[in-house]
């Protein structure tokens, strides 16, 4: 993909100076917010609700992976390197490295205070950002199961244990919805990149974004009406 094709992504604004425009790219925020999504589902499902916790836990994905995870992706791609020609390694260091640091910040002030058990899922999810995205051990764990377990399945068991330092049936069962559904996004994904990449632009293309569109901000729209349910619920 050429980079006017890049910046041509429907998830990239139109708007602003080049490098907000690339910034925001980077973050590839639809994807982010599906996943994100998933950590507010998983929190809501919990009987008690502490909303600092909510927040925490968006904010450690949001920093982990819309920031993190994709800066590593563009560093470590042993192929095509997603906005890798846009920033220089360096950078892209500082930015991985600076907002994980943040996000594990945070999280072990949970863990030590209130969720001992996020210990597990925050030791899981280290080892994807870099196993996934540095295509470590041949590339094994860079593949689309893998993707749907540290960016699906995960994140709603985080929002989960977040809350209650506790596992159960339910957040399981809704953590491979979310894992099933990833691995959809992520499935229908690869393709359309490489008829991006090949600058097409005819009903197949258009096809597969409204797929993803469609998959992404539903979970979005999904995630948002039920903590107005919640919050109703709660000042009832």
């Amino acid at each position: 993909m050429n980079e006017d094709a890049r910046l041509k992504e429907w998830f990239v604004p139109k708007f602003g100076p080049l490098k907000f425009r690339i910034f925001v790219g980077l973050l590839f925020l639809p994807y982010t917010g599906m996943c994100v999504s998933y950590t507010i589902i998983g929190s809501m499902l919990s009987h008690d609700l502490h909303w600092d916790r909510v927040a925490a836990i968006v904010v450690i994905y949001t920093l982990a992976l819309g920031v993190s995870a994709h800066a590593a992706d563009s560093l470590g791609s042993k192929r095509i390197k997603p906005w890798g020609t846009y920033f220089k390694r360096r950078d892209l260091a500082l930015l991985m490295v600076v907002s994980l640091s943040a996000s594990y910040l945070i999280g072990t002030y949970y863990i030590v205070s209130y969720v001992p058990l996020l210990s597990i899922v925050a030791i899981l999810e280290g080892f994807f950002v870099f196993a996934y995205n540095f295509e470590l051990l041949k590339g094994f764990f860079h593949k689309n199961f893998w993707f749907s377990l540290s960016w699906g399945a995960l994140p709603v068991l985080a929002g989960y244990v977040m809350q209650t330092n506790s596992i159960g049936i339910l957040p399981i069962l809704v953590s491979i919805l979310a894992g099933f559904l990833s691995y959809v996004e992520i499935k229908i994904s690869r393709p359309y990149k490489e008829l991006k990449r090949s600058d097409a632009d005819g009903e197949d293309v258009r096809r597969l974004e409204t797929i993803l569109k469609t998959i992404s901000l539903s979970t979005i729209i999904s995630a948002i009406v039920i903590i107005i349910c919640r919050m109703n619920f709660h000042f009832l």
